[in-house]
């Protein structure tokens, strides 16, 4: 769901999903909710003297269980900051701390392959919930015993932070503790398998979280259980592609100028139609005097009428807000685009030398000549010939099957 930023720490910027906005209050419910049975806990454990009656009049345990879970939230801000400035230590830049539905999202430009980074990367969240559950420990004794709301709060929170460290400690990957496993398994084997078998670990414990869930309809651990599930199947799918990938450019898989269809931006509207029905294509790119100079598709097409697709020409209806790479890029990063643009295709333009490095989101006919175009289809066809023979051309030894 859409996210919005509220600041930033360190530099880093944190972000609110709107899923967030939904689960603060229901978080707050069940604390209030449940406040009587939370103070029995802290009298008991911790000889906390709160006075269970001082805290359920009127609007006080829904005050006192908002307060409750924005300091359970900042708690989970401070484990991501214990991830991301760790990372950050090793280079790897953070693109954002994302609060949502099950908590929060440290975003890694990209994520290390040396175990012993993983694993202190990996381990600093768990760290720092515990500090911060010491911390909360450490305010709850100072605390005078008649600020009963307050004495609460902080041992709550002392409690629920040292619990979040736990419970992310569990071997389920993509999870903190699946992520310290992997880095254990990949001392001693390839990334790519050790991230198999981590996934592996964490479908496992996911399904018995899910049934745990079903058990005692909790569906928050379900919610969770799916999360887990979906995302250790992802992630290993990811690395499984990056490494059959390595060394692979988009010159390897991409369909050379040679081989596409293309237009000419003075075409009519109505022979570009006829064309993508009889050649069964739905986009070409669009060529002006040897050029590239925009891409139409068949939804472009379709907004002109059919009585007036002889009036119009390419050029009036193409896109010219083109996704482009170049033919030296990886293949690896040509599939990331597309994932992260959302798009099936991308065009493979060459600049001159003399070019600007950095390319973005608009080619111009000056920038560069359209050498190919590379699809989502072309990687997977490529991705499951290289699982099979080992190499992007099987006649070739060249690429290793990993």
């Amino acid at each position: 769901m859409k996210s919005f930023r509220i600041g930033s720490l360190f530099g880093i910027p944190i972000k609110l999903d709107l899923t967030f906005l939904l689960i603060l209050p229901v978080f707050a419910y069940l604390i209030g909710a449940q406040i009587t049975e939370a103070v029995g806990i802290l009298n008991d454990i911790w000889g906390a003297g709160i006075d269970a009656g001082a805290l359920t009049v009127g609007y006080t345990p829904w005050i006192v269980g908002l307060i409750a879970a924005i300091g359970l939230f900042v708690g989970v801000i401070c484990h991501e900051l214990g991830h991301s400035l760790t990372a950050q230590r090793y280079g790897y830049p953070i693109e954002s701390i994302t609060l949502w539905l099950f908590g929060g999202i440290a975003a890694l430009s990209e994520m290390p392959e040396n175990w012993r980074q993983e694993f202190t990367i990996a381990i600093a969240g768990p760290i720092v919930s515990v500090l911060v559950g010491i911390v909360s420990y450490v305010a709850f004794v100072f605390t005078p015993e008649t600020f009963y709301s307050a004495r609460f709060i902080l041992g709550y929170l002392a409690i629920l932070n040292v619990a979040l460290a736990v419970f992310n400690m569990a071997p389920a990957f993509p999870m903190d503790g699946g992520r310290v496993l992997r880095a254990l398994l990949a001392r001693t084997q390839p990334y790519a398998q050790a991230t198999q078998q981590a996934a592996s670990v964490g479908k496992f414990f996911a399904i018995l979280m899910g049934l745990v869930g079903l058990a005692f309809f909790n569906v928050i651990l379900i919610g969770i259980a799916l999360f887990v599930y979906i995302g250790a199947a992802s992630e290993s799918q990811q690395v499984t592609m990056k490494a059959a990938f390595e060394g692979v450019t988009v010159a390897d898989i991409m369909t050379p100028a040679s081989g596409l269809h293309t237009v000419e931006a003075t075409t009519s509207v109505a022979e570009l139609v006829q064309r993508m029905f009889t050649e069964r294509h739905t986009g070409y790119p669009v060529l002006e005097n040897g050029h590239l100079v925009g891409l139409v598709t068949l939804s472009d097409a379709r907004e002109i009428t059919p009585v007036e697709r002889d009036a119009y020409r390419v050029e009036e209806v193409m896109s010219t807000d083109l996704r482009t790479i170049p033919s030296s890029a990886d293949a690896m990063d040509a599939l990331e685009t597309m994932q992260r643009e959302r798009i099936g295709r991308l065009l493979v333009v060459d600049r001159p030398a003399h070019a600007d490095d950095a390319w973005g989101a608009e080619a111009r006919s000056d920038e560069g000549d359209l050498v190919g175009i590379i699809s989502r289809s072309d990687l997977m066809t490529a991705l499951d010939i290289i699982q099979k023979s080992g190499a992007v051309d099987p006649s070739s030894p060249r690429h290793p099957t990993n």
